[in-house]
């Protein structure tokens, strides 16, 4: 291959280049905010997991809300209802999630420029799984009683949720990758008040199915920040470049 512009012979692109890698200029300004927003969310995800994560393992005192959110959402049962919350909650589960993220994964690395966000959101995705089955064998949470259960029979752990961790994290970061390259904050905020509404649809109809309590929700939602806040610090790290300033003229 020939460089047209002088006749060299110009340097080979390597598959990472030319398929994997992506490169975007922002401020310094830009970049450090970033980072700032990654470790906060990673630490405030963080320490709210780990306390809820005490308070279940020591059944402690927030762990009284519990039977009476449970109770209070059961109140609300009515069949068009359940209906409804039964199909949030197979879209969200361990079958059609995933499939969901499969054919968006391969779609968007064929459409793409470069293979490096869906790549990144197939590994956040990953991160939940391994972090939601570690936490579930480690801590051995038993579910609500049975009787309260409306889609059969779950005798598998409780903590923290599955479906939850699974949806925030295919909403949140899918929600970062796309509007994290637009630059219009009006999208964004719009994208994550969608993400919001979707993650607390999944959220209540685990509660009000009967298989999850409320605390195993909210640490799933906490360790899905963990989880973004590391995709943003690995995105950034890996992506962005300093944009040149302009010399100062005297």
């Amino acid at each position: 291959m020939t460089d047209r512009r002088n006749g060299s012979a110009a340097s080979p692109r390597t598959f990472s280049e030319k398929f994997i890698a992506e490169s975007r200029a922002i401020e310094p300004d830009v970049r450090r905010r970033y980072y700032v927003v990654a470790a906060t969310l990673a630490i405030l995800g963080a320490g709210l997991f780990v306390t809820i994560l005490i308070q279940v393992v020591t059944k402690g005192a927030l762990t009284a809300i519990d039977p009476s959110i449970e109770n209070g959402l059961h109140a609300w049962r009515s069949s068009g209802l359940t209906v409804a919350m039964a199909v949030v909650a197979t879209v969200s589960g361990p079958i059609v999630l995933p499939i969901i993220v499969l054919v968006l994964v391969v779609t968007w690395a064929f459409v793409a420029k470069h293979a490096w966000r869906p790549l990144l959101l197939a590994g956040g995705m990953l991160m939940g799984v391994i972090l939601a089955y570690t936490f579930e064998l480690l801590v051995g949470r038993t579910r609500p009683p049975v009787n309260f259960m409306l889609l059969g029979t779950d005798k598998t752990f409780s903590f923290p949720s599955g479906h939850v961790l699974g949806a925030c994290n295919f909403m949140l970061i899918g929600v970062y990758l796309i509007y994290s390259r637009r630059h219009k904050s009006g999208e964004a905020i719009l994208g994550f008040i969608v993400a919001f509404v979707v993650i607390a649809a999944v959220a209540t109809c685990r509660v009000y199915l009967g298989y999850h309590w409320p605390t195993d929700v909210l640490a799933s939602v906490c360790l899905s920040l963990v989880v973004l806040g590391t995709v943003i610090a690995v995105d950034t790290r890996r992506t962005t470049r300093i944009t040149p300033r302009a010399p100062v003229l005297d």
